[in-house]
């Protein structure tokens, strides 16, 4: 990147922090931050989110004692945005407004998970280190969605378990307790921050699992000490990231007087909801603004999951098959924009149990602005990933209690079979082709790829186990307004299936 006059940009560094702009430069020190959170799965929604909050706790309580190490699981990406950097990165918070920018300091340390397997487990095991985080999205945890349990016929978990150095990142987890246990380092807290229901108590519950394909002794001593030393608090996370463009970085460059490799992007709206249950201490979240401390996540996390992230899977899927590109723009259109108001209306708030004194009303009308803001260029096509690993909880609960409560799920419904059309399909409305990235893709391929994306199509996918289970699909109630939905996608694309949707 050129500067004025045609010299090159100077990069972000230690060294390049003093020429930062007033107020752009890290709350504290970089070089005095010392490491007391390993975190695995260091992308830009971390860095956007936890890290950000740590550092501003970090600064608040005068405690610099809990920067990061960020692990990454293949990709060396952040490792070159970063490494070069001395772990800064500057975060664009950007609002119709204007965009915010300011140099980050946590990230202290970077490792890459596939170079150095064995490197994780011992960091791991580190006494200074009380604290791991998780952002390593749904797919990461190779679970079973509908079962919530670990895969134990997956080849990778299997080598884990059998003693090669981890690359799963419940190996990781199991066998960096293990270290702990081996070397007596102490008590420690391991928070999920993925968008999965009860996180902290599905992970506990992979990590057992893990110990179960063990040798008996060893799995029992490793379960024995994680119950007497490890705790694994639920967390719900809420900020929109959208992946960073070479124009961000460019407007990063401009703002501060230096080239960045490592911005990110986000808005000005941020929610860490984390239950306070920390075996070995963590660092004063409390102080934070946007931090939500308690005892029971549950009620958030519904909120969160249902409202939020079951309007983001439903824009993305019909949105893109109508062929928006951005959210900003699918929500711009009257149809989605009325779509998800009744959705949350009449389908999702009935199966909350909304927190005392949580204003849901204007909940809905803040989750809207959000999703309408223009300065955010948040792309369907990247909350379409993983559809397979999302919709059990965005999605398949909503239906699932609708139904238990004697009503009709219309419009989930109809947000489902757009997942399904989006997977099959092969092209959106207007031609665009629809990539599908999604760890089961060839399963999905099998079950309806040869079906054109329609009816058939979504009647097959709906045989798949891992996303559906065994209960949804047999509710002739849920099969027939899937299958409905379905057909009006066929007969008339989206703009037909939202007005069918919406007057049913």
């Amino acid at each position: 990147m050129a500067a004025r006059g045609g010299d090159v940009m100077r990069r972000l560094s230690p060294a390049a922090l003093a020429d930062l702009p007033a107020g752009t430069g890290p709350l504290l020190p970089p070089q005095d931050t010392g490491v007391g959170i390993v975190h695995l799965g260091i992308g830009a929604f971390h860095r956007a989110h936890q890290a950000v909050l740590t550092e501003e706790a970090m600064a608040a309580a005068g405690d610099a004692s809990w920067g990061i190490c960020g692990v990454t699981q293949r990709s060396t990406a952040v490792l070159d945005q970063l490494g070069p950097q001395g772990g800064l990165y500057s975060v664009l918070v950007r609002s119709a407004g204007g965009t915010d920018v300011r140099v980050r300091g946590p990230v202290r340390e970077l490792l890459c998970a596939r170079d150095d397997p064995a490197a994780v487990p011992a960091r791991l095991a580190d006494p200074r280190v009380r604290v791991v985080t998780l952002t390593v999205t749904e797919k990461g945890y190779r679970h079973d969605p509908a079962t919530r349990r670990l895969r134990t016929d997956d080849e990778e978990v299997r080598a884990d378990a059998a003693g090669r150095p981890p690359r799963t990142v419940v190996g990781q987890l199991a066998r960096g307790l293990q270290a702990r246990c081996a070397g007596d380092a102490g008590p420690v807290a391991v928070l999920c921050c993925d968008n999965l229901p009860a996180n902290g108590e599905v992970l506990a519950g992979l990590v057992a699992d893990f110990c179960d394909l063990l040798p008996a002794a060893e799995g029992e001593r490793l379960r024995s000490w994680i119950a007497a030393n490890a705790t694994f608090p639920s967390s719900m996370v809420d900020r929109i990231v959208p992946a960073t463009t070479d124009t961000d970085r460019a407007e990063a460059a401009r703002l501060l007087g230096v080239e960045d490799h490592g911005a990110v992007v986000t808005e000005p709206f941020r929610q860490w909801v984390v239950e306070d249950s920390f075996a070995g201490g963590r660092p004063a979240w409390e102080h934070v603004p946007g931090v939500v401390l308690t005892g029971d996540v549950e009620p958030y996390e519904a909120m969160k999951l249902r409202m939020l992230n079951g309007a983001h899977s439903a824009i993305a899927y019909l949105g893109g098959l109508a062929g928006f590109a951005h959210v900003a723009d699918a929500v711009a259109d009257d149809d989605l924009a009325g779509f998800v108001r009744r959705f949350w209306a009449e389908e999702v708030v009935p199966t909350l149990d909304v927190p005392g004194g949580f204003d849901v009303t204007a909940y809905q009308h803040d989750l809207l602005e959000r999703f309408a803001n223009p300065a955010l260029r948040h792309r369907t096509a990247q909350i379409a990933m993983d559809g397979s690993q999302k919709l059990p909880q965005r999605l398949l609960a909503t239906a699932r209690d609708r139904l238990a409560a004697g009503g009709q799920p219309r419009l989930t419904a109809l947000a489902i079979a757009g997942w399904a059309r989006y997977v099959t399909a092969g092209t959106a409305e207007d031609g665009t082709p629809l990539a599908v990235d999604d760890p089961l893709a060839a399963e999905l391929a099998r079950a309806g790829g040869g079906a054109g994306g329609g009816r058939a199509a979504t009647e097959a996918l709906l045989g798949v186990r891992a996303v559906f289970g065994d209960e949804l699909p047999a509710d002739p109630g849920f099969r027939a307004l899937v299958l409905e939905a379905a057909s009006a996608l066929e007969r008339g694309g989206v703009r037909t299936a939202l007005k069918e949707a919406l007057a049913g």
